[in-house]
């Protein structure tokens, strides 16, 4: 079994009700092909680089995800059909950070400490 990480970006209009199906829908689609999702997050509405499809924002979901190539070729085929969503990428990866929650509600000063540590 391979590890990746699978970042979504759906469109800025998208409610936080469609943002849970998107969720579901996707992590239906990992289970159905013999894959486990280990952690979802939710990165929320983030400012894009640029604009994608005449959007400045993004609803970001990021999975952690166990399983093989097929699965991740499924699922990718099933999100460029879909009209909700801008991007997508996977990455493979060799082990899950499950500490780091790079994009929680932390204060400047929090920020900068792990920043000076680092």
């Amino acid at each position: 079994m391979n590890l990746y990480e699978h970042t979504i970006i759906a469109r800025q209009d998208t409610s936080p009700g469609e943002i849970e199906q998107l969720t579901d829908k996707y992590s239906k689609i990992v289970e159905k092909n013999q894959g486990e999702i280990i952690k979802t997050e939710n990165w929320g509405l983030i400012n894009l680089s640029y604009l994608i499809k005449k959007n400045k924002k993004g609803s970001y979901i990021h999975f952690k995800i166990k399983g093989d190539g097929k699965m991740i070729i499924e699922l990718e085929k099933n999100e460029a059909l879909d009209k909700k969503l801008l991007r997508y990428l996977t990455v493979k990866v060799k082990k899950f950070d499950l500490e780091t929650n790079y994009f929680s509600e932390s204060s400047e000063s929090e920020k900068k400490e792990r920043v000076k540590n680092a």
